[in-house]
């Protein structure tokens, strides 16, 4: 059987859309992947598949989305520091563009710019075409010795929502709610004395809202969520702003009692919590 990859419609349409992105690429856009601190082989490719090529066609892309139709602003971007880091957030927006800005962020607004390693649902793996999409932008399945290697291995920069998809699919009535950190993140920070940065991401409540996950019929497509929205498939043009805080250190082997360990997670919940109420106390009522 052909793969879909090989037919030459798609081809065709992947090979379009590849020169429409090119011809996006500048000068600004060359400077900054060049400057991307990636080790990749004579092929462009780094070790997780993420390819320069790629990096440019979407951050040529991501660039519009980031500076003309959300227009992020961002405060405390400076206390991310060089080597491994953990980036703890809130997740909304019913579909992952929250995480796409986050890490766009760190390449057009942080001086010098890094790469982010996101850590997305399985959902994604058995999705043609996206997962990989995914890939070649560096982003990995959220499994732990994934995120180990990345920390240990390359110093990298990760990207977690501890809440999951029971953060980016709420319904609009827990909006900017917190649904609950799971442990891993912890265990993993402690384990490889890696720093978290936990930031606080406001907009992406508005920009994309769910009245209904519509879990029976999601079930039945294998989908975590389908989400009953007027704003899925365009989100608004919200203006967003995201606000990083200091720092924390936690210290441990990641093999303690649960109760110390959710003690920790209490305290990144409560720092996410602050980062978004300071977020839209700036945003005030101005959402456009």
């Amino acid at each position: 059987m052909r793969h879909p990859f090989e037919h030459p419609l798609v081809r065709g349409l992947v090979g379009g859309l590849g020169a429409a992105l090119d011809a996006l690429v500048d000068d600004e856009i060359e400077d900054l992947v060049r400057r991307l601190p990636m080790h990749t082989n004579p092929w462009g490719y780094d070790g997780w598949g993420t390819s320069k090529a790629a990096a440019r066609r979407s951050l040529a892309l991501v660039r519009f989305f980031y500076r003309r139709y959300f227009r992020v602003e961002t405060e405390g971007i400076e206390h991310i520091p060089e080597g491994r880091v953990l980036l703890i957030g809130n997740h909304s927006g019913q579909l992952p563009i929250d995480g796409v800005l986050v890490a766009a962020a760190l390449v057009l607004d942080r001086e010098p710019p890094r790469h982010v390693h996101a850590m997305i649902e399985r959902f994604f793996a058995g999705v043609p075409f996206v997962n990989v999409f995914m890939m070649r932008m560096g982003q990995q399945i959220g499994l732990p010795q994934h995120c180990e290697r990345l920390l240990e291995r390359d110093d990298a920069a990760v990207l977690v929502f501890p809440e999951g998809v029971k953060g980016s699919g709420k319904v609009v009535w827990k909006r900017y709610r917190l649904m609950g950190f799971g442990q891993g993140f912890m265990r993993l920070a402690m384990r490889t004395n890696t720093p978290i940065v936990p930031f606080g991401f406001v907009g992406g409540e508005e920009m994309a809202f769910s009245f209904s996950r519509m879990r029976p019929l999601a079930k039945l497509f294998g989908l975590p969520y389908l989400p009953l929205s007027p704003t899925v498939a365009l989100p608004l043009p919200v203006r967003c702003h995201l606000t990083f805080g200091a720092p924390l250190h936690f210290e441990g082997t990641g093999n303690e009692e649960d109760e110390a360990i959710l003690e920790n997670v209490a305290r990144v919940e409560d720092a996410v919590s602050e980062l978004i109420a300071r977020g839209r106390q700036r945003r005030g009522r101005r959402l456009l």
